[in-house]
C-alpha cells in the first residue's frame, strides 16, 4: 500500500482527450502507474507534481508509425541494428520528471542496451525520440527531454518535421539528422502525404528507394 502526501487537483479537461492534474507526488504518479498496468492507451508526461494523461488520435498515431517505419527501413539499408522501444516510459525519479514519447529508438547506443531493461540514468537515454503533435501539450515536454539527455527528437507537426538537437542544455532546431546526416528530413513529409493516396506500404517502399538512391549516390 503507498501512502502519499498530496492530492492530485485537476486542473484541466481539454477537448482534445487530454487531462492535466496538479499537486501530484511521485509516489502518486507511480502508485498510478502501478495500479493501471502496461495495458493502456494513454501516455504520460510528468514534470515536478504536474502530470499530463494523453489518449493519441488517428491523426497522431498514423504519421508516427509510418516514421517508424522510415527508420527501420534506414537502418535495414544501413545494415546496422536498431532497438525500438516505443513509447517506453522515461523517468529519473531525482528529477521528478518522466515521460513517454510517441516512440523511441536506440541507435549509436543500441549495443550498450541490448537486451536490458533501461533504467535511467545507468543506461543512457534514447538516441532519438519521435514526437507526433497533432494537438499542443499542456507540458514542456522538450524541457524533460532535455533534461534526461535524449540527443535528438524528431517532432512531426502540421505536414512538417522538425530535428531538434541537444546543445549544452538545451535544444536547437537543426536542418539534419545527428543519427542519420546524410538524410533529406525534408523530404519526409511528403511521403507521409503520398501514402495518404497510395497507402502506407506503398509509401515506404518509395522512401527506401529514395534512400538506397542517396547512399548509392555517396559510395
Amino acid at each position: 500500500m503507498v501512502t502519499t502526501t498530496s492530492t492530485p487537483v485537476e486542473q484541466q479537461v481539454t477537448p482534445e482527450n487530454r487531462v492535466i492534474l496538479k499537486g501530484v507526488s511521485w509516489s502518486t504518479f507511480k502508485a498510478l502507474l502501478a495500479d493501471v498496468g502496461d495495458d493502456r492507451a494513454w501516455r504520460i508526461a510528468y514534470d515536478r507534481g504536474v502530470l499530463e494523461i494523453r489518449m493519441p488520435l488517428e491523426e497522431h498515431e498514423e504519421p508516427k508509425r509510418l516514421i517508424e517505419s522510415f527508420v527501420e527501413a534506414i537502418v535495414d539499408e544501413l545494415e546496422i541494428e536498431l532497438r525500438s522501444l516505443g513509447s517506453l516510459t522515461l523517468e529519473r525519479e531525482e528529477l521528478s520528471r518522466a515521460v513517454e514519447p510517441d516512440s523511441c529508438f536506440y541507435i549509436q547506443n543500441e549495443s550498450l542496451v541490448r537486451g536490458r531493461n533501461i533504467n535511467l540514468p545507468n543506461d543512457p537515454p534514447p538516441d532519438l525520440v519521435i514526437e507526433s503533435d497533432y494537438t499542443n501539450s499542456s507540458v514542456n515536454k522538450l524541457t524533460i527531454y532535455a533534461s534526461l539527455g535524449v540527443p535528438e527528437i524528431w517532432r512531426y507537426q502540421r505536414q512538417s518535421l522538425q530535428v531538434y538537437q541537444l546543445v549544452e542544455g538545451k535544444y536547437q532546431k537543426c536542418d539534419r539528422s545527428l543519427a542519420f546526416p546524410f538524410l533529406p528530413v525534408a523530404e519526409i513529409p511528403g511521403f507521409i502525404e503520398q501514402s495518404r493516396t497510395i497507402g502506407q506500404r506503398s509509401a515506404v517502399r518509395l522512401f527506401r528507394q529514395r534512400i538506397r538512391e542517396i547512399l548509392l549516390s555517396q559510395s
